[in-house]
C-alpha cells in the first residue's frame, strides 16, 4: 500500500508561512504542520492551529539558524548574542558531540522547546527538526528522550529513495546522498528504540524550497510502496525575513502546489492514500526495506 503524508515545516516563522499552511489545509491537500515555537509569528500560528482542529501540528525543532527558546546568557556556547544558533552545521555538530557544556545547553534548550509546545495546548502530534539536525546523533537522542517525556510518538526520518526522483523529473544522484541514506538508519534505531513511529521514506530534500506544481505531480505518480512524508515550505508571500534566510526557495509555488489539482491527480493515479502520523502502526510493525536501499 502506498501512504502520503503531506506535510508543511516553519509553521510559526511568519504570518506568510502560516497563512499558505492554513490555506493549503482548507483548500488542498496538507494535513500536517511542524511549529517553530520560538518563530516570530509563532502565537498567530497558534491562534490559526485552534480553528483548524484537523491540522495536525507537531514540533519542528530549532537547534541551527533560528531563535533559541531560553536567553543567550543561559545558552552562551551555543547560541551567538541575538540569541540565534548560527547556520554551521559543523561548528555546531562539533560543540553538541564533543563539548559536554554544548551537550547540557543543548539538552535544554531541547526541553525549553517542548515545554513551549506543551503550553500552547496543542496535541504532540510528531517531532522533527529545521535543516533535520535530528540526524546528528546527539540531536537525535535527545530529541527522542525528552520528547518521550512529553508524549512524543513519532518522528520524521528524512530517507529519500532517487528512484522516484529519476521517474519524476531532472535528479543526480551523488555519494553524499547515498551516504545520508545510509546515516538515517541511526534515527530510525533511535525511534523504533524508544517506541516511536518513523516515515518510511520522506520527499522534499534533493528540492527543497522548489517542490513545484510540475515536481510534485510527478512525483506523486511515482510513489514507492510504504508511507511517504512529502513535506514543503510554503508562503503566501516572500517577505524579508524568508528573502534573508532562504533567498533561493520558491515558498509561493510550493503554496500553490499544495493547491494544485495535478498534485491531487498525481497521488489518486498511482492509488496513494493520504495519512497522518496517527495512522501509523508501531515500529515493529512498520519497517522498511531498508536492506533494498542503494547504496
Amino acid at each position: 500500500m502506498k501512504r502520503a503524508i503531506i506535510s508543511a515545516d516553519d509553521f510559526g516563522m511568519s504570518v506568510e508561512v502560516n497563512e499558505a499552511i492554513e490555506l493549503a489545509h482548507r483548500n488542498g491537500l496538507l494535513s500536517t504542520a511542524s511549529l517553530m515555537v520560538a518563530g516570530e509569528a509563532v502565537d498567530d500560528a497558534i491562534e490559526r492551529a485552534k480553528r483548524l482542529p484537523t491540522l495536525n501540528v507537531g514540533l519542528h525543532l530549532v537547534v541551527i539558524e533560528g531563535p533559541a527558546v531560553l536567553p543567550h546568557t543561559s545558552l552562551p556556547l551555543i547560541t551567538q548574542p541575538d540569541g540565534w544558533f548560527s547556520s554551521s552545521q559543523f561548528g555546531l555538530g562539533v560543540d553538541y558531540f564533543f563539548r559536554p557544556e554544548g551537550r547540557r545547553e543543548l539538552e535544554a534548550e531541547i526541553t525549553a522547546q517542548f515545554e513551549a509546545f506543551r503550553r500552547t495546548g496543542l496535541r504532540l502530534d510528531h517531532a522533527n527538526a529545521h535543516k533535520h539536525m535530528h540526524l546528528h546523533p546527539t540531536v537525535g537522542h535527545l530529541l527522542v528522550t525528552i520528547g518521550k517525556r512529553y508524549g512524543l510518538n513519532a518522528v520524521r526520518v528524512p530517507l529519500e529513495p532517487p528512484e522516484p526522483l529519476y521517474a519524476a523529473g531532472t535528479y543526480t544522484d551523488t555519494l553524499g546522498d547515498a551516504a545520508l541514506r545510509r546515516w538515517t538508519s541511526l534515527l530510525r534505531h533511535q525511534a523504533h528504540a524508544a517506541g516511536m513511529k518513523t516515515n518510511d521514506w520522506c520527499f522534499g530534500l534533493a528540492w527543497s524550497g522548489h517542490m513545484t506544481t510540475d515536481r510534485v505531480a510527478a512525483l506523486a505518480a511515482h510513489l514507492p510502496e510504504g508511507v511517504s512524508e512529502i513535506y514543503f515550505h510554503p508562503a503566501t508571500h516572500k517577505n524579508a525575513l524568508l528573502k534573508r534566510l532562504m533567498p533561493t526557495y520558491e515558498q509561493e509555488a510550493e503554496f500553490k502546489a499544495l493547491c494544485s489539482p495535478g498534485f491531487r491527480a498525481g497521488l489518486e493515479h498511482a492509488h496513494a492514500q493520504l495519512c497522518g502520523w496517527q495512522d501509523l502502526k508501531m515500529p515493529q510493525d512498520n519497517v522498511p526495506p531498508v536492506a533494498k536501499l542503494p547504496l
